[in-house]
């Protein structure tokens, strides 16, 4: 691993540079990259984000949005961008297989890889790392890099600002989980002098729901809800033709597994979905209780111990069921 000063010493004169991020960006995933994005090119440097997938158009109104490039929609120019950099920052995510096809083109570059993440164990495909499991949001790593890596925080300007606000927003559930430090809401204060606008931010991306969005969450709250009170656990469970039915865009289920989370007494929620080739699952938890270990133990995924993430491919019924076998072992933790 090299030394942070050296990469400083590396961003001195204009570089070659992609950011890239995980697969179906989250508001960190976006907010981080964007946010670095912003900084970079202040410097002079020739930034690309390359986004392995598309992400949600309540995250399309960022500063430099349009600048995006979709992997699955350009893939050959997203490899010739990553292929020609001298640098590629990779934020938000610890393995390769977090970017999909992409993950591929990213190891076979030359260029100098700098993590940026806040995810356990990340594995070793980077030159540089900047990286904190105890941050609420790759956002606020990338702040801290850009004071005190790069010590320019005068390249933090209102798009900065915005960009980096919306990351740690979203991935802090609006500043309401643990890892909400007071230096949190001493970055947060620092960058709405910046010039972020938090009301307008938080409208544009918790404010902004189609009428299909909101009626797919009805039913899901109606009709998809099962509290296994035993268990002091909750799940929400749709088909892929509930999804057609409700017509659900990219993002449209984000944060629908927290609704679950907020019964009282409920310790793990999961939101298991039907996707075209697989199962995917989020769980939520509160306290200590691991919900990452359930993902990374049976489910192929991993994450936060609060916050985490998995897939399966058996079908929507046996990954439920597969899932509720699973609730036993852990009954001690779960009914403390």
């Amino acid at each position: 691993m090299l030394e942070l000063t050296s990469l400083k010493e590396l961003l001195a004169d204009p570089k070659q540079i992609v950011i890239t991020t995980h697969h179906k960006p989250d508001g960190d995933a976006i907010g981080s990259s964007l946010g670095l994005y912003n900084c970079l090119i202040q410097k002079g440097h020739h930034v690309k984000v390359v986004s392995p997938t598309d992400y949600p158009v309540f995250l399309q109104w960022l500063p430099n949005n349009p600048e995006v490039v979709i992997y699955t929609e350009k893939p050959e120019e997203s490899a010739k961008y990553v292929a020609e950099a001298d640098l590629i920052f990779c934020l938000d995510f610890n393995s390769l297989a977090r970017i999909n096809g992409l993950g591929q083109h990213v190891q076979e570059s030359k260029g100098k890889k700098v993590l940026i993440d806040h995810h356990l164990e990340p594995e070793d495909f980077d030159d540089y790392r900047y990286w904190s499991i105890n941050a609420c949001a790759t956002a606020q790593l990338v702040y801290e890099f850009i004071v005190n890596v790069l010590e320019e925080p005068q390249t933090i300007n209102k798009d900065v600002a915005t960009c980096l606000y919306t990351g740690i927003m979203t991935d802090s559930g609006s500043f309401r989980f643990p890892t909400t430090t007071p230096r949190v809401h001493h970055i947060i204060a620092d960058l709405i002098e910046r010039g972020a606008e938090n009301a307008k931010i938080h409208q544009l991306v918790y404010d902004n729901f189609s009428e299909n969005r909101l009626r797919f969450l009805g039913f899901c709250l109606l009709r998809k809800l099962e509290v296994l009170t035993e268990y002091n656990t909750a799940l929400i469970t749709v088909s892929r033709d509930e999804l057609h039915k409700f017509n659900i865009s990219t993002g449209d289920t984000e944060g629908l597994v927290n609704y679950a989370l907020t019964i009282n007494g409920i310790r793990l929620a999961a939101l298991i979905i039907e996707r075209a080739d697989q199962v995917k699952l989020s769980l939520r938890s509160t306290g200590d209780f691991p919900a990452n270990e359930i993902c990374k133990k049976y489910f192929n995924g991993g994450g936060h111990r609060n916050a985490a993430g998995g897939q399966s491919t058996e079908s929507l019924q046996e990954t439920i069921q597969r899932f509720k076998q699973i609730l036993p072992e852990y009954k001690s933790l779960l009914i403390q």
